[in-house]
Formats: C-alpha cells, structure tokens, sequence
C-alpha cells in the first residue's frame, strides 16, 4: 500500500495560527487517505512538546529543532545566493530523515508544505510531489521592499527575486502546485515563464465552524464589563503585516472613532507583540493583550471585528473565524482576497483610513446592520467555507482514489 510524505515548516499542532491552521487540517485529511509519515521543524519548547499530537497521527515523524538565528541564516544565505526563507529551514537531521524514509517506506507521493521544505525533495524523485505554496511568498517580499527604503528594502527585494526563483522550480517540479485562493493562484501563474506546463491550483482554506460558533463562547469578562464600543483584532503580533495594520488603526483611525465615542477600545489580541505593537497600548483606547488561551472570548465580546491590513498574501483566517462567529467584520480590500464574500452583504470593505473610519461609524449607529451582517457572514461560511468541502479533491491531487477511514482520534 502506497504511503505518503508530508513536510511542514513549522509543526502542525496545536492549529493556533493560519499556517498551523492549515497544515494541520491537510495533514489530518493525508492521514485519512494513507499511512503518512511527518517531517517538521520546531522553534519553541512548546513546539518540541508536540510529539504526542504526531504520534497519534502519524505512521513515523521526526521533529527537529530550528536553531540556527535568523541573522545567521542571512549571513549564510548571502554566502550561498540563496532566499534566507531556506537556509532559516534547513535542517540536517530532518534530512537524514526524510532520506532514511524515503529509502525504508513505500512512499507514492510527497505533500511539501509551504515553499521552504521544498529543499528537502530529492532531486531523483519520480513519484507524486504536491507542493503547497500556501501564499506567493516572493510577492510579499517585493511589496515590503517597495514600501521600504535603505538596506531592508535591499534584503527585501533580493529575498524577493530568490524566492522567486525557488516558486518557479517548485512548480514547474510538482505534478500540482497549490495556492490558499484563486487570486494567489492566478498571481503565480502570472509569474512563470512563458510556456510553463506547470499545474498550479487553488485549495482554499476552511473553517471549524462548530468550534467557531456564536454559541461556542461567552464574551470576555473584562470587555463585556467596560463601556465600549469594542474593536478587535487578532494575529501573530509580531508578523510585519499585522504590527503595521495595529499600527495604522490605533494611530490613524481611532482618532476619528474616538471623536465619536469617547469610551471606543481596540482590542489588540494575538502571541509576541513587538515593542512595536506593545507601545500603543493605553493609545487611544488601545490595550494590548498578548498571547490568550482562547480567541472566541474576544470576537464574542466585539462589536467589530477589524483587519485593516496594507499588505496580505492568500486568505486571513482571522477574518473566517469572526465571520463564524457572527461578527460583524470590517476589513480592507487586502484582507478580503480571496474569501469571495460580497461585500455589504457578508462583510465591509473599506480602503482608505478616512473611509474605514467612516464604515466603521457608520456600523456603530446601527446595531441591526450589524446584526444581520454578522449573521449573514456565518451563513457564508457554513455554505462555502467548511473544511471538508475545502479538501474534497485532496485524494485525487495525491494519486489515491478514496479515502481510507481515520482510525486514530487526532483532536
């Protein structure tokens, strides 16, 4: 019986974040398809404690430790003309592995999760790769170099340029390259050469919309007591995009909302805020809570649900989840690609900071709108959005025709 490889950057467990998220949903499908053997990298000893979540999934895993820092990895990866996205993921233990394993199982097919564990595939592979891109990650880099100046701009525009080229060889390697949307997609095939026979397809993100549920969570305590109104975000805080988009509602357009409502807070949410992201508490209504065990609490508790980012690559899990929830949610254009919700009716989008003001306002003065967006956006994501629809043709991408059934609990 064929079995399957599934290489991930970062460990699948606990789905806390939107890579974690969807890594961890696929590689639960993989297992329900095949025996499937894991390989991954942990930074954390939180990461390093996840051995039992592998154990109980997978046929074999190996978790090794990402050490090397991440000035080292550009030191080296300047040595060696590389993305810094690889030589921060390389790892020889995790190599000896994967080659011990390929040589040992009966893999039929390899799943690499995110472009960087890409460098792990031998280059004699001769059976099934699908490379899951998740996001173009060589387009990020070129919009943080564009909005950049001096030596950043530099290192971001050459880690776009060999990203790149690492993208290109991975789709035109795979039987199928996978991106989180059709527009992330649609924006990779624009960036091949001319003539590429690559296959590169969207397999969309999903949502746990049982776990995810208006009925699931009480608001948080220490919200619902305070007079509000409430604006959350939520995020891996010190992801750049995510600082920049606090950044911009607590500096820019809380102002104009405060103006309105004096008592209006903005609930920053989400793990390692950068000192960046930790001086705007106190900031115009902003408070900065860090890491929580729970994020239903807090979307359960606003009034609306913010994403005002600049800058987005593929879906933002974060908007779903609020969507989920019933909340009514606001975001930017950016924030909206690739969720295909229409506008005005399951969600708000609003571009410039005087209109995401304004759209904001305009919400506040109307509970019932609020309402019945909120209620139309779970709507939207129970019809389109659940997990099994998401990975319906996962089996078929892998060269297996049906399903075996998951014998193990995998929570």
């Amino acid at each position: 019986m064929s079995e399957i490889l599934f290489l991930a950057h970062r460990v699948p467990f606990p789905p806390d974040r939107g890579d974690k998220i969807r890594s961890h949903h696929i590689l639960k499908a993989l297992a329900a398809i095949a025996p499937v053997h894991v390989g991954t990298l942990g930074e954390t000893d939180d990461d390093m404690a996840q051995e039992g979540e592998l154990a109980a999934i997978a046929d074999s895993f190996h978790l090794a430790r990402r050490t090397t820092p991440l000035a080292v990895a550009g030191l080296k990866a300047l040595a060696s003309r590389e993305p810094v996205s690889l030589t921060a993921f390389r790892n020889e233990s995790l190599r000896d592995w994967v080659e011990k394993t390929l040589r040992e199982r009966q893999i039929g097919a390899i799943y690499v999760f995110s472009g960087q564990m890409g460098q792990y595939v031998p280059a004699d592979w001769t059976g099934r790769l699908v490379v899951d891109l998740v996001d173009v990650d060589s387009a990020k880099f070129a919009a943080y170099a564009d909005d950049g100046s001096g030596p950043r701009a530099w290192i971001d525009a050459r880690e776009a340029r060999l990203l790149h080229r690492e993208e290109v060889r991975l789709c035109e390697a795979a039987d199928h390259a996978l991106l989180v949307s059709e527009a992330e997609a649609r924006l990779m095939r624009r960036r091949l050469p001319g003539g590429s026979a690559a296959d590169v397809q969207a397999l969309g993100n999903g949502i746990d919309a049982e776990f995810f549920s208006p009925r699931s969570a009480t608001p948080q305590p220490d919200i619902a007591a305070t007079k509000g109104p409430h604006f959350v975000f939520s995020g891996q805080m010190d992801y750049a995009p995510n600082v920049s988009a606090v950044e911009r509602m607590a500096r820019r357009i809380m102002p104009v909302i405060c103006e309105v409502h004096p008592d209006a807070a903005f609930h920053i949410v989400g793990r390692a805020p950068s000192a960046e992201v930790q001086r705007l508490d106190g900031l115009n209504g902003t408070r900065v809570w860090g890491a929580v065990p729970d994020m239903r609490p807090f979307l359960a508790a606003a009034d609306i649900v913010v994403a005002p980012l600049t800058i987005a690559r593929g879906v933002q899990n974060k908007v779903l989840e609020a969507m989920a929830m019933a909340r009514p949610v606001l975001v930017t254009p950016e924030a909206a690609t690739g969720i295909e919700a229409q506008a005005g009716v399951h969600l708000e989008i609003a571009d410039s900071d005087e209109d995401f003001a304004a759209s904001a306002l305009a919400l506040l003065a109307d509970g019932e709108r609020r309402n019945a967006l909120g209620a139309a956006g779970r709507d939207f994501v129970l019809d389109h959005r659940s997990w099994p629809a998401m990975l319906e043709k996962l089996p078929a991408l892998m060269g297996f025709p049906v399903h075996r059934e998951l014998a193990r609990d995998v929570g």
